[in-house]
């Protein structure tokens, strides 16, 4: 009797799926063969969240923009950064660097380079009196190398600290 009742249910399945594969396959083949009408999708009635224009001016308000009083400090492989601040006295100096500003608050070191270090963003500037390099501790990456000013190319040396202090001496 088990036996029997197994037997019917296994051919009831196998009929079933037969008829429902048969009218699946006949409904692909109509679909495929009949052009299908090109119907606009209904425009929404309201967007919940409104999109910003994506307009020049709007992005460039959201980059910070170069400290006014700034100087340019041209780096190898067409790359650069502007410096606000005088190495020889300030505390802090403000670097922009990848259109953004990093305030860099200077470090006591034992070579005589003037070294600015933020702990925070990881940034790093350190000068010696041929020329500046700009360092994240991040990635552990130099980012910017041979940097100098416009007066360092013609000859003069980096305005550091220790240089300031070397011109008091003489």
């Amino acid at each position: 009797m088990n036996k029997l009742l197994i037997a019917a249910l296994v051919g009831t399945l196998a009929t079933t799926s037969m008829i429902v594969t048969t009218d699946a396959f006949a409904a692909t083949t109509d679909a495929a063969t009949t052009p299908k009408a090109t119907a606009k999708r209904p425009a929404p009635a309201k967007r919940l969240i409104k999109r910003k224009p994506t307009t020049e001016a709007a992005a460039a308000a959201k980059t910070d923009p170069i400290p006014e009083g700034s100087e340019k400090w041209s780096c190898k492989e067409g790359l650069a950064f502007y410096l606000k601040g005088d190495m020889k006295r300030d505390a802090v100096v403000t670097v922009h660097w990848a259109q953004k500003d990093y305030r860099l608050p200077r470090q006591d070191t034992t070579t005589g380079a003037d070294r600015f270090h933020d702990l925070a963003t990881g940034m790093d500037l350190v000068v010696i009196p041929t020329k500046a390099m700009l360092f994240s501790d991040k990635d552990e990456s130099r980012l910017a190398d041979e940097c100098v000013t416009q007066a360092m190319a013609t000859g003069a040396p980096a305005p550091t600290q220790s240089n300031a202090l070397i011109k008091d001496v003489k």
